[in-house]
């Protein structure tokens, strides 16, 4: 095996794919001599890089920050991977699609139980019309669906990519290997 620069991306999601991949436990320390991280909200690094070799993204794109993310990861990295429900079909973040986005926000923010209610115009990025899988808004190399998947799932996917072979998902099934 030969060391890749890996990267992770959490968009709108939960961020269970990666508490999977955290779940790989002993077997990181197996991957990490082949692995450089170059960009992931487990480390500290604020732009992604150039240049990358396998970038794990889960969550849906949900809003125009994910939207500008998602290109330039795509632009940069040379295996982008769908890691999860959410990034492979919109799940949970999509279920807010039926009632549109104004609906959605003042539903958050003009509750009359909230000290000050009023919808934030500075901090959050301003939402798309719908919640949509990364494969709507960019090309996808491999789709690992699961809720999340398994940490069996990513060990095996990282396995096979580290090998330099493309990893064929129908043997593994979304509750485990």
């Amino acid at each position: 095996m030969s060391k890749i620069k890996l990267a992770t991306v959490w968009m709108d999601g939960c961020s269970g794919c990666h508490m999977s991949f955290l779940d790989i436990d002993e077997r990181l320390l197996e991957l990490a001599p082949h692995i450089d991280l170059v960009y992931s909200p487990l480390v500290d690094y604020k732009e992604f890089p150039h240049g990358v070799d396998v970038t794990l993204v889960e969550g849906a794109v949900s809003n125009e920050e994910d939207l500008e993310k998602i290109k330039r990861v795509r632009q940069r990295t040379k295996i982008l991977v769908s890691l999860g429900d959410c990034a492979v079909t919109g799940n949970v973040p999509s279920m807010r699609n039926s009632f549109g986005t104004k609906a959605v926000l003042e539903r958050a923010y003009l509750d009359p139980s909230l000290t000050n209610p009023q919808i934030p115009n500075v901090v959050i990025p301003p939402l798309l019309p719908f919640a949509r899988p990364l494969h709507t808004a960019v090309k996808i190399d491999v789709f690992v669906p699961g809720c999340p998947p398994s940490a069996d799932t990513i060990y095996y996917l990282l396995s096979e990519l580290l090998a330099g072979r493309k990893p064929d998902l129908n043997s593994m099934t979304r509750f485990g290997a």
